[in-house]
């Protein structure tokens, strides 16, 4: 059962997802989210429906940080459906459901890497929903600080792949992303992409002060600033780019513009320092 830690987590995306759904302007509709939301009891009692949310959108975490996920969860489906692969693999998937929600080419095969509980958990809800995935799914458990590589089934490192790391590397070591961020270099055929989220920079205390995080621990008990890893940070996409991929480093708030919706930015803001990458190899 998922509660504590970077595992709680995927409960809190989970909900800003359902919450996303419900709204009249969606980005993005997950359609399977509150279910998690509402199987798990460290989260049943949050809201999964913009009616329920305290303050609406001016609540800091079920407005603002919601809205972030939504527009997050927008530009990673793009990123998807854009690049057509036939394979992709989400590396800490969390409570991810694209392999049912989004369109996928023929013969299409997602593996979904996580730790046993995340999996175990999301795999009772998913059939008691009686869900069928629209690809050939594999759930791989996986501790993304071993040699994850080796554990995936029927992977064909010879044709392009979809990599998504949706909310992973902000907690992990830089060391683990470098081998990460390796791995996933070595089994890219031409035409793979590679897309992830950063936190580059180690944010003021006038940041950490910002209500963003004190109303995530207040809320959900789910300490951000704790779990963040606070070591110097690699400069991936400078690697990726050295190795012949085509990469592309984004603000959040160029998507908020794009889509015409979403955060945009304020004074010590918690997101400014995030980064979305997008990485394409050539």
């Amino acid at each position: 059962m998922l509660g504590d830690g970077v595992a709680l987590t995927a409960l809190m995306v989970a909900a800003a997802r359902a919450i996303e759904t419900h709204r009249p302007d969606s980005l993005a509709r997950d359609d399977y989210a509150e279910h998690f939301v509402r199987a798990a009891p460290a989260s049943a009692d949050w809201p999964v429906h913009p009616r329920d949310v305290p303050d609406g959108d001016a609540n800091p975490l079920w407005g603002r940080l919601a809205r972030y996920f939504g527009l997050r969860t927008r530009m990673l489906d793009d990123v998807v459906l854009a690049a057509g692969n036939r394979q992709a693999v989400l590396l800490g998937a969390g409570l991810d459901t694209r392999a049912f929600r989004l369109d996928r080419p023929p013969d299409s095969v997602v593996f979904e890497l996580d730790r046993a509980p995340v999996l175990a958990f999301k795999q009772q809800v998913l059939d008691s929903l009686g869900a069928h995935p629209r690809a050939t799914r594999h759930a791989v458990i996986a501790d993304l600080r071993d040699d994850w590589a080796r554990l995936l089934p029927a992977f064909r490192p010879d044709e392009p792949t979809t990599w998504l790391a949706e909310g992973l590397l902000l907690y992990l070591p830089g060391d683990v992303e470098r081998r990460l961020i390796d791995t996933a270099d070595r089994l890219s055929a031409p035409g793979s992409t590679l897309a992830y989220e950063v936190k580059p920079v180690r944010e003021d205390p006038a940041v950490r002060d910002n209500p963003v995080y004190a109303s995530t621990k207040a809320q959900t008990g789910i300490d951000l600033l704790a779990l963040f890893d606070h070591e110097p940070r690699p400069d991936s996409a400078a690697t990726l780019t050295a190795r012949g991929w085509n990469t592309r480093v984004h603000t959040p708030f160029e998507f908020t513009r794009r889509y015409g919706r979403g955060p945009l930015p304020e004074p010590h803001d918690a997101l400014a320092a995030n980064r979305w990458v997008t990485a394409t190899k050539t």
